[in-house]
């Protein structure tokens, strides 16, 4: 795995996310679409490579390596609360649950009789309920190129994965989605239509309260522990809680694709943009539970 790269400078506003002198920097560069990264209950981080059909390992003492491969074309990954890792392995349109020891469970493989478009990103509340994206983009290693599913939604899967429910059907193309800390509250980006939007969460998982955060898009997102917004695209736009954009982070890359807060001490900031990841620095700590 190639370890290399230039720091990049960052636009902020008076109030930065970032660390005093932070650069960018690009830890790998080997891979062909990097998505989905996570935190693991040490601060490493997981992250797919889907065109390699790969999921791999950015330790906290600084090293890359492979931890499963092939890996069912893995995108959007979160940790549940019991530590299991959660992916979204669109080989097949399917939902899985990797326990620590390897063990693979399919939790989901379709709604109502049909099979998924492709679930595409997931979190874990506080409780064990996921919620999860699930778009339609055609995938070269698929069979079929028509929707299984009569549009584009948001499903919730209850912890003890006995009932599932289809929460958001209003959306034209839903993408990165992620929930806060104490459960209540789920932003869920509509990357069809560029905006992003906050629901409230119910005790029995439903949403309401549907409010439109911000108007941009985002194909992954995390929050950290002062309650910003990290949205993907062109580089990492940050919005703070009141969806006010209060910084632009630029990456050396054409697209980021979804990011998360990790490191020993969940102060940095790591960033699957295409062919590499990427890092940097921060003066916030992530929040828990914000993948």
């Amino acid at each position: 795995m190639a370890v290399a790269g230039p720091g990049v400078a960052v636009w902020a506003a008076d109030t930065t996310v970032l660390a005093s002198g932070a650069k960018v920097e690009r830890l790998l560069g080997d891979c062909q679409f990097t998505e989905g990264p996570t935190v693991d209950s040490a601060g490493n981080v997981l992250f797919t490579d889907q065109p390699n059909d790969r999921i791999l390992k950015w330790s906290v003492s600084g090293s890359g390596s492979t931890f499963r491969q092939p890996a069912g074309r893995a995108n959007g990954m979160c940790y549940d609360p019991r530590g299991d890792l959660i992916v979204c392995a669109d080989e097949k349109n399917e939902l899985w649950s990797i326990r620590p020891d390897g063990q693979t469970t399919v939790l989901l493989r379709e709604y109502q009789g049909k099979p998924f478009n492709g679930p595409n990103d997931v979190w874990a509340a506080p409780g064990g309920g996921l919620y999860f994206t699930d778009p339609f983009y055609k995938r070269p290693w698929w069979k079929h190129d028509q929707m299984p599913q009569d549009g584009q939604h948001v499903y919730f899967l209850s912890a003890d994965r006995s009932r599932l429910l289809r929460v958001v059907n209003d959306l034209r193309q839903p993408n990165g989605i992620v929930g806060t800390a104490d459960g209540k509250t789920l932003y869920v980006a509509d990357i069809g239509a560029g905006v992003t939007y906050r629901f409230g969460i119910s005790p029995d998982g439903g949403l309401g309260q549907k409010t439109l955060f911000c108007n941009q898009g985002s194909d992954g997102m995390t929050l950290d522990a002062e309650g910003n917004l990290y949205l993907t695209g062109p580089g990492v736009t940050v919005y703070d809680r009141n969806g006010k954009k209060i910084e632009q982070i630029a990456v050396p890359e054409r697209w980021t694709a979804n990011v998360c807060i990790g490191g020993a001490d969940r102060q940095t900031l790591f960033i699957t943009a295409s062919k590499g990841l990427y890092a940097v620095r921060l003066r916030v700590k992530g929040a828990a539970g914000g993948k």
